[in-house]
């Protein structure tokens, strides 16, 4: 195998010290190395880069700008080694790890409450969790299962359709009260929050009640449903969200359903794994107690 070049871990940590406290002096207390020995490691990484990490300015240092953008990568190559490391810190040898991703909304709503029992008749599987916000390539990331939303048909996986969705528009108790809603058209009216993935979901609920609105496409967009929610909560306006994400919302009185029409998503929430894994028991087990719950 041809040898790589590749800098030590040592001169990474040098270098990230370094520029977190813009201080080779800080760095090495930090690292409880000398100055000296903080500059070197530095140094050594930049005549393998063949660039310069830091400028001295006035007795102060400036990252340059190819400094900044390989701080970046340092960052996440040392949490990688270092999350590594305390896997395997922990690792027993009578455990199996089955590493889960699933939209962050659906691990918390939908499926965490059903994980107690099957942790409880799996002690040796170990279950390690991962946030996704969209589809992704499971073998690249190593991913053993995923929960992914879609129409259910995903090259070389395996899929099980889980639950459909349901699409209900809901705003603070507060709001409401401010701006009562006589009929679907007052919506309009009030600024609507959406999700960043599904930015024409207001205009197909409003199509379905057959309104047209140019407004359908405004308003705020977010991410990931948790702040969407919470800003709906804190009265920022009418959201239109999986009715699973505020059941517990509605039930408190922290949330009001702003309009009674209900749309039912054409996509649905799948558990997918690659076809070949389908034989491993952790992941067999886990299917199994999954899709149980399903609809």
């Amino acid at each position: 195998m041809a040898s790589r070049n590749l800098p030590s871990t040592a001169a990474m940590q040098c270098f990230e010290a370094a520029a977190r406290h813009m201080s080779f002096t800080r760095a090495a207390d930090e690292l409880n190395l000398t100055q000296s020995a903080v500059s070197k490691q530095v140094a050594h990484l930049e005549a393998t880069l063949q660039h310069k990490l830091f400028r001295r300015v006035r007795r102060s240092l400036l990252l340059t700008p190819e400094g900044a953008i390989f701080l970046s990568d340092v960052r996440k190559v040392l949490t990688q080694i270092e999350m590594s490391t305390q896997a395997i810190m922990t690792y027993s040898g009578n455990s199996e790890v089955l590493k889960i991703a699933t939209l962050p909304s659906f691990g918390s709503r939908w499926l965490a409450n059903k994980l107690p029992s099957f942790l409880a008749a799996n002690p040796g599987i170990s279950l390690e969790f991962h946030d996704r916000v969209k589809d992704f390539d499971l073998e690249q990331q190593d991913i053993d299962i995923a929960l992914f939303y879609g129409h259910g048909s995903w090259p070389s996986l395996a899929c099980h359709k889980l639950i459909d969705e349901d699409m209900v528009a809901v705003a603070s108790p507060e709001l409401l009260a401010r701006h009562p809603i006589q009929s679907v058209d007052d919506l309009t009216q009030l600024p609507l929050l959406h999700l960043s993935t599904r930015p024409d979901a207001w205009h197909h609920w409003f199509a379905n009640q057959e309104i047209i609105t140019d407004r359908s496409y405004h308003g705020t967009r977010f991410e990931t449903f948790p702040m969407l929610v919470r800003t709906a909560m804190a009265g920022g306006g009418v959201a239109l969200v999986p009715h699973f994400t505020v059941d517990e919302e509605l039930e408190g009185g922290r949330l009001t359903v702003a309009w009674p029409y209900r749309l039912l998503s054409e996509s649905a929430y799948y558990l997918v794994y690659p076809e070949h894994l389908g034989e491993l028991a952790k992941v067999r087990r886990f299917v199994e107690h999954i899709t149980q719950f399903s609809d």
